[in-house]
């Protein structure tokens, strides 16, 4: 065994092999455990910074969001109030051995928004109801059949049933709302029939299942429309309302940042290159307008939407936006392609450009006013018009540009008088040309999608920006005295006591 002195000024023992030619350094135990420690500590330290930036993200989305907190609280609470079926005697007595059907209807059906948990708790019902009764009678054919051909005709129903439910499923008109019903129907159906062969109370137990479906879902019913319910319906006038802010800032944003023009795109100091992509979110937006539109439909009436409010018009302005978006997004594309016009063409451009871009930003920005107070605008007609001339002279503008050349005030080219004609490539002329077209075609398309506000607002019967005035006016002077409404009520009120 030899020490040697190690370069960097330490020690280390080295041993001699027999044969002679090689040695082996001793590496005392203590270093390897303490390897194996940091190791190990590593591995831990690293597991609890990963749950650490687990939990800082889910605070900062319930700080964001708190209505989905708040659904997963009623959700507990809804959870909570339906095991007491299983753990108290007296109601565990009444509905039986099934209680934990209830607990699974209240886990299966609850859904965030008041549209959505209504839509699957009454295809819950109305599947379990179906099938039930369908399944007793085909039970009671089955036993009239005798013995021998009772599981034959058990089986032939189960087969032509769920056979024709299932083909149902794709019928679209069926798909778009009754889609979680059908599918409840054959497990249902399936349940009772193939069940029915061995049990002996078949009544008794579609019963027990049927108290405790209405059960789970009345509870969830309940919770969800009583304690902060989240309306499909504001939902989707809100996401309406947010696109179209969404596409007036990438509009304007795209344009100002083309023409090299410093502004504030955004006067929260959000990030620019979020503002300028937020056109991808309403091409994005579609299956959930749907999605929302469909479940807004099972919604009772509720603050400003009335029933059987007309949310299929909102799907007609979103799928109008989107085109809007389509166009917004080709104009993005071209803004940042790498052929670009010359100084002088955007010199000559801009204010035409960024004139119309401005106009119809505006006309989107009043859209969202109108969709977020539900009242009928009368300066949208007069900002349309604005919009229209500024169409109207970026198109004179492009009939008054010359094929091959340009008047500017550049020294460069043969010079006329106190001006020189600056010879500009068609080639290069074409940029500027399209982003004209596109400005041009993101107008007219902004203007259908005024006339899909108007039928929407002439049929949810929006009220007048005057009448809404007026009212706030008397409600100013007079905050004691009740409105003319609340007058004919209570005269109704008085003349039933009466």
């Amino acid at each position: 065994m030899v020490k040697e002195s190690k370069p960097t000024g330490g020690l280390e023992w080295r041993i001699n092999i027999p044969n002679g030619t090689t040695s082996k350094v001793l590496v005392p135990e203590s270093k390897s455990h303490f390897r194996v420690w940091n190791g190990l500590r590593g591995l831990i330290v690293g597991f609890m910074s990963r749950i650490w930036k687990f939990f800082e993200k889910a605070w900062s989305l319930a700080v964001r969001e708190p209505k989905k907190a708040i659904h997963g609280l009623k959700v507990g609470m809804a959870l909570s109030l339906v095991s007491l079926f299983y753990y108290m005697r007296p109601l565990y007595n009444g509905v039986g051995g099934n209680a934990m059907w209830a607990v699974m209807t209240v886990v299966v059906v609850f859904e965030y928004t008041v549209g959505a948990t209504l839509c699957k708790c009454v295809n819950r019902a109305i599947g379990t109801f179906l099938a039930g009764a369908l399944g007793l009678g085909v039970h009671w054919i089955a036993n009239q059949s005798g013995e021998k051909f009772e599981p034959i005709v058990l089986q032939i129903s189960v087969f032509l049933l769920a056979a024709a439910a299932t083909f149902s499923r794709f019928i679209p008109a069926i798909k778009a709302r009754f889609d979680y019903g059908a599918m409840i129907f054959i497990l249902t159906f399936s349940l009772v029939s193939v069940s029915g062969y061995r049990v002996d109370k078949l009544f008794e137990l579609a019963h027990h299942r049927l108290s405790t479906i209405a059960i789970g879902t009345s509870l969830c019913i309940l919770t969800g429309m009583l304690f902060c319910p989240v309306w499909a319906g504001n939902e989707l006038h809100y996401l309406i309302t947010n696109n179209m802010e969404k596409l007036a800032a990438s509009l304007d944003g795209c344009v100002v940042e083309y023409f090299g023009i410093h502004a504030n795109v955004n006067a929260k100091g959000e990030d620019s290159d979020k503002v300028l992509q937020g056109y991808k979110c309403v091409l994005n937006s579609k299956a959930t307008e749907e999605v929302m539109a469909n479940f807004a439909k099972w919604e009772p009436a509720h603050g400003r939407f009335y029933f059987r409010h007309p949310w299929n018009e909102y799907l007609k302005v979103g799928a109008f936006l989107r085109k809007c978006a389509y166009c917004i997004e080709t104009l993005n594309v071209s803004t940042n392609s790498d052929t670009e016009a010359p100084d002088i063409l955007k010199k000559h451009f801009s204010k035409f450009c960024i004139s119309l871009s401005s106009c119809s930003s505006d006309v989107l920005k009043e859209l969202a006013v109108i969709m977020h107070t539900m009242t009928k605008s009368t300066k949208i007609d007069l900002m349309v018009h604005e919009m229209n001339n500024a169409v109207q002279e970026l198109q004179c503008a492009l009939k008054s540009l010359p094929k091959e050349t340009i008047i500017g005030d550049s020294k460069s080219g043969i010079e006329e008088g106190n001006k020189s004609t600056t010879v500009v490539p068609l080639m290069e002329i074409v940029p500027i040309v399209y982003i004209s077209t596109l400005l041009i075609e993101i107008a007219a398309r902004i203007e259908k999608s005024v006339e899909a506000v108007n039928e929407l607002a002439i049929k949810a019967e929006f009220e007048q920006e005057s009448t809404k005035k007026s009212k706030k006016i008397q409600n100013q002077q007079n905050p004691n005295q009740p409105s003319q409404g609340n007058q004919e009520d209570l005269t109704m009120k008085t003349l039933q006591k009466v």
